[in-house]
């Protein structure tokens, strides 16, 4: 058996991956409060940025990790399209969690099977993402700690939809990124420590990418691309500034007409 280290590039790695699952998180949960407050396809934008937003987060913060996961005795590599179909897969189950919670007509149901969308989503994305890991050897998993990662994403990502969509306030919208990112995280470790690798030593070149080939530009990629929607979403104007604004400017086209 193979000795893993999950912190092979010290505590850069799990803190940065923590902080780009909450900046994901944040800005995912923002926008779906933002959906709550507009109507057709406005709604359906933010929604769609929302999947976007906790999809893309939770990705970077997996391959983040991974760029500290080693294994003695054997080189990594990464599988390109398998890793690209963990983003899409991410995104797409995250969405179908995103969206139910947008277009629920029962608040409480909607965060329930919300989080359970959004929180399968996560699980979705590692496995996926760990089906990409080509090494010299087999992976396999311990069955319950498997089962209590899924459980933690399911159970965190309900508590921050909760938080974001029944309980409203800055502090709590807050606490619901922060959360959001502990699942994340938590849910990634945890998973990990569920690894089991029997080596079979070997010379041959293993297929696929290094971490540093492929995923840590696509990781600078998509963070970057966090960073510069939740500038959108910041100087975007919510829903009541619209309407106040819309309000202003057909008073005064009232003034202008009976003028």
């Amino acid at each position: 058996m193979g000795h893993m280290d999950h912190f092979s590039a010290g505590w850069v790695t799990p803190v940065l991956s923590y902080a780009m699952a909450c900046v994901g998180s944040a800005l995912g949960l923002r926008c779906t409060v933002r959906a709550l407050e507009a109507d057709g396809a406005s709604k359906r934008n933010w929604l769609l940025l929302a999947s976007l937003a906790i999809g893309s987060g939770i990705w970077t913060m997996h391959f983040i990790a991974m760029m500290g996961f080693s294994v003695d005795g054997t080189p990594i590599r990464f599988d390109v399209p398998i890793t690209v179909l963990s983003l899409l897969m991410a995104v797409a189950v995250v969405a179908a969690g995103v969206f139910t919670a947008g277009y629920g007509r029962s608040r409480v149901m909607s965060v329930v099977l919300g989080g359970l969308g959004t929180g399968l989503g996560v699980a979705a994305m590692h496995y996926t993402g760990m089906a990409a890991l080509n090494l010299h050897g087999d992976v396999d998993y311990d069955p319950m700690l498997v089962i209590a990662s899924v459980a933690i994403a399911v159970v965190a990502a309900t508590a921050a939809l909760t938080l974001t969509l029944i309980v409203r306030g800055p502090v709590l919208a807050t606490a619901a990124a922060l959360v959001m990112g502990l699942a994340v995280s938590s849910m990634h470790y945890t998973a990990m420590y569920a690894v089991n690798i029997s080596l079979a030593p070997s010379s041959a070149a293993l297929p696929g990418a290094t971490a540093t080939e492929f995923i840590f530009p696509l990781a600078v990629l998509l963070g970057s691309f966090l960073f510069l929607a939740a500038a959108y979403v910041a100087l975007s104007p919510t829903g009541k500034r619209h309407e106040s604004a819309a309000a202003a400017q057909l008073l005064r086209e009232v003034e202008l007409t009976t003028a």
